[in-house]
């Protein structure tokens, strides 16, 4: 696992629990917001995967049991209830996570990255809407005052594809297994409910914890799917 100097942020457009990290640091710590390297999390395509395996990455998750998907529809709606937040269950068709996460690529090379991601979950949980859907993604980039076809279109880009690969190999070195994922150095932190701890951690008042013994630090590693499935820690 890389000492990473800058501290990472590991979001997906996907997840609700991506989407209420970023609400509560948006909100409550603007600060830590401006520090991250924002890294998007994306289950990749055939094409994406298959550009990963040749690199010698492996994506590490699997998708959730219908039990476990029940639970966070649950979760989620105590904590948007606790927050005062409406939250509105979108319907995936045949997904191609491609399509909003490269979309962030683009957006966030023209400077607009966060507002791209407050606008993708805005889309996604305050409207419902298909983010898979180039045209769900030309409307961000037309609000965002960007080239919408540009925005939409981004995984037909090769330069693009291979960027969102560099991204999934940084998934895979950096032990990613699940999101909101915050990572710096040695120190990783899994879920929302972990959020508070990383920012304390950020700020300096707690102590930096030491770094992973060898035999520790491989145990999450390239092509594990690794997901315990705690409260806030989900894909």
């Amino acid at each position: 696992m890389p000492k990473n100097k800058t501290p990472r942020c590991y979001f997906s457009l996907r997840s609700p629990y991506s989407w209420l990290a970023y609400h509560d640091l948006t909100t409550h710590h603007p600060d830590v917001v401006e520090r991250l390297e924002w890294l998007p999390f994306f289950e990749p395509d055939e094409v994406s995967a298959r550009m990963l395996q040749e690199r010698g990455g492996t994506f590490p998750y699997s998708e959730m049991s219908r039990a476990k998907n029940m639970y966070v529809l649950q979760d989620i709606g105590r904590i948007t209830k606790s927050r005062g937040i409406t939250v509105n269950w979108p319907v995936d068709k045949d997904p191609v996570w491609e399509v909003p996460h490269l979309g962030y690529l683009v957006a966030d090379r023209a400077g607009r990255g966060h507002d791209y991601i407050a606008a993708v979950y805005r889309a996604r949980f305050g409207e419902g809407r298909n983010i898979c859907d180039p045209e769900t993604i030309a409307d961000v980039g037309r609000e965002l005052g960007l080239d919408p076809e540009a925005v939409s279109r981004a995984k037909e880009d090769p330069e693009l594809r291979a960027r969102g690969v560099d991204v999934l190999m940084d998934v895979c070195k950096d032990g990613v297994f699940g999101v909101p994922f915050f990572v710096q150095g040695f120190n990783r932190y899994w879920g929302l409910d972990r959020l508070d701890a990383f920012v304390t951690h950020l700020r300096g008042t707690a102590p930096t914890a030491q770094a992973l013994p060898a035999a520790t630090a491989g145990a999450v590693g390239i092509g594990r799917g690794t997901d315990d499935g705690h409260a806030g820690g989900c894909g």
